[in-house]
């Protein structure tokens, strides 16, 4: 009789009986290779789980869903393209003037009319821009990088100085910001932005200090830093891989919001006379000058004062956005 013929896919088992469990287990590869993804195992180049998302992502995927957040953004970046390229939509010298053009009203070519020098009320606004947003952006700058290392050194190791830092702060907490800049600043002759810039700095880092403190001592408290002390970090390691990122949220939020408020001053201080002084281009210096002629010529203070409230409402917007993006208790 003729021998029965093996199907293709069966194995032959030899006589040690290892040949069954080699076809039994070829088998099964081959049953897991024609699987379809979906039922059965997750093939190695399909996606993976998905990864957790951190603060900072999903602040700023709430913040691009936040229409406060986008037009303000926006205004600023106008704002900042036009402080470094004024001439973009301002050609003009904001130090020409010609006295007979004084007070005149809008006209071709100079929408917003001339000041009492007879200079283009539209060339100055957009020139101003500049040192409005120089003061604001520097200052913040320095205040925000002085008052996070002061706070964030105090807080971090406690002690003697945190009670120096805590007395220092209440002492310039005490000083009026606009009479300590009425003293200081009516000493210096210089008419470039970087001493009114010094005296915000000086008299805005405890503020930040402040927040950078207690946002230190907050997170120096968490699992996670005493895990990487146990494992034995350094402070320094501690302090810029541990503690920094996840304490840095609060200075931001109050950074950002006090840009606007430091642009204001400027205006305040260059309106009292002891700001930015002449020649340079700002707009406290041509609310100071319009404010004698509001009846004669409004239009000479409306302008650079609606600037002014756009750019400083534009930042508090900004900031109020970011605030929310970064709290995790409105989640």
């Amino acid at each position: 009789m003729p021998e029965p013929r093996n199907h293709p896919d069966e194995a032959v088992e030899p006589a040690g009986g290892t040949g069954a469990s080699m076809g039994l287990g070829q088998d099964e590869a081959r049953t897991l290779e024609r699987a379809p993804a979906s039922g059965g195992a997750p093939s190695p180049s399909g996606p993976g789980p998905e990864r957790p998302r951190s603060l900072w992502s999903d602040a700023w995927r709430d913040l691009r869903r936040n229409p406060v957040f986008v037009i303000a953004a926006l205004i600023i970046v106008f704002l900042v393209v036009i402080s470094l390229w004024p001439q973009l939509i301002a050609p003009g010298n904001p130090l020409s003037c010609n006295l007979d053009n004084s007070q005149k009203g809008s006209s071709p070519g100079h929408p917003f009319g001339f000041d009492t020098q007879g200079c283009d009320v539209y060339t100055r606004v957009v020139h101003g821009a500049r040192a409005s947003v120089t003061v604001g952006i520097c200052a913040t700058v320095g205040a925000a990088l002085l008052g996070a290392l002061l706070g964030g050194l105090a807080g971090y190791h406690g002690g003697w100085a945190d009670a120096v830092l805590s007395r220092v702060s209440d002492i310039f907490f005490g000083i009026p910001i606009v009479l300590g800049g009425l003293v200081f600043l009516s000493v210096v002759a210089s008419t470039t932005v970087w001493p009114v810039v010094g005296f915000i700095v000086l008299l805005g880092w405890p503020q930040i200090g402040r927040i950078a403190r207690g946002s230190v001592i907050t997170a120096k408290q968490n699992d996670y830093v005493q895990a990487a002390r146990a494992l034995g970090a350094g402070n320094s390691r501690v302090l810029l891989r541990h503690i920094a990122p996840n304490a840095v949220a609060p200075v931001i939020v109050v950074a950002t919001i006090a840009l606007g408020t430091y642009i204001s001053l400027e205006a305040t201080l260059s309106y009292l006379g002891v700001g930015l002084k002449p020649p340079t281009v700002s707009w406290g210096i041509d609310i100071s000058q319009a404010s004698t002629q509001i009846r004669n010529a409004p239009h000479m203070l409306l302008w650079p004062a609606g600037a002014l409230s756009v750019t400083v409402l534009a930042f508090i917007m900004l900031g109020d956005a970011v605030r929310d993006a970064l709290d995790p208790r409105l989640r």
